[in-house]
């Protein structure tokens, strides 16, 4: 493979990646509009969920236009900006996604946290604040990723030494060891935060399932019927959907870094850490769908109109 890159592979491996990504997502999104449709009454989750299919389909559109080698053969627009804009746009989505991820984590922790406990406190009662929180986010990503725009330049026809490819077309200039330190720093205790919030939350939805289903087997053994509620379904698909983010973020991060602190540019890598970086997107639209008993008999409901008719 080539050094530079090879993106022959990387297009083979990434548009079905990015297609199925893409249709998940926006299958999620026309399940949401069309349980509100049919008078479903809105969960707190909703938000963020949407969100985060609108993020997803951002995140895999601006990927599948910087691997594409069509967009770079127009001369309407200066290679530079295009350059700057779709990959500040992706990691604002990366982070975006992370973000709001976490977001739903905690959301759902006091979702069920019993009445008479401490994060009994912070339950809304209406989408209000989520809404100014994740415009928070926004703010708070895209400043922390815009020195992007200053060091992210279409890569020269001819080789250049001292320079980290992103795609084919696209690489980034050295940093400056004055404004390195500071912008790591702040995407690291950025991730850090939000991580942790996720653990910590994770945690204590692990505990009350568990609770849940010590109740469940005495209630059993009562011979009482033990069914979970969909506020415990719920639980459990977002904790399988961290379970996926994890897997991904702590490969993406490994790779990061490795890239990063080397400096090289290894093709294989860039590949790999293309596919895991957007396979979240990709995943967990599936896992919301799947979990989502609402969702569901919606989708069952239109397919068996389909059939019938």
């Amino acid at each position: 493979m080539d050094q530079r890159f090879s993106y022959v592979a990387v297009r083979n491996a990434f548009y079905p990646q990015a297609g199925i990504g893409i249709a998940a997502n926006t299958l999620l999104l026309c399940l949401h509009t069309a349980a509100v449709l049919v008078g479903i009454k809105p969960r707190l989750t909703d938000l963020p969920v949407t969100h985060l299919a609108l993020t997803h389909i951002l995140m895999l559109l601006t990927m599948g236009l910087l691997v594409s080698a069509d967009i770079w053969e127009t001369q309407d627009i200066p290679g530079d900006f295009k350059c700057k804009m779709l990959v500040f746009l992706n990691k604002v989505m990366r982070g975006l996604s992370i973000c709001t991820t976490c977001v739903l984590s905690v959301l759902q922790a006091i979702t069920i946290s019993p009445s008479g406990s401490w994060l009994a406190h912070f339950k809304l009662k209406s989408t209000n604040p989520i809404l100014a929180l994740l415009l928070f986010l926004w703010v708070l990503t895209m400043s922390t990723y815009s020195n992007l725009l200053f060091y992210t330049v279409a890569t020269p026809n001819k080789t250049q030494s001292g320079l980290l490819f992103v795609t084919e077309c696209c690489s980034y200039l050295p940093i400056s060891h004055i404004h390195k330190p500071f912008f790591l720093t702040l995407m690291t205790c950025r991730d850090v935060f939000f991580v942790g919030l996720m653990v910590l939350s994770s945690g204590y939805m692990v505990l009350l399932l568990y609770r849940h289903t010590q109740r469940s087997q005495h209630l059993h053994n009562s011979r009482f019927s033990p069914k979970s509620s969909p506020e415990q379904r719920a639980t459990q698909s977002i904790l399988l959907l961290i379970c996926c983010f994890a897997i991904m973020y702590c490969t993406d991060s490994l790779i990061s870094m490795a890239i990063g602190l080397t400096w090289t540019n290894n093709s294989m890598l860039v590949c790999v850490q293309i596919l895991v970086a957007n396979g979240y997107g990709t995943v967990s639209p599936l896992v919301l769908i799947a979990a989502d008993t609402q969702l569901t008999k919606i989708l069952n409901l239109h397919v068996g109109r389909r059939v019938t008719f």
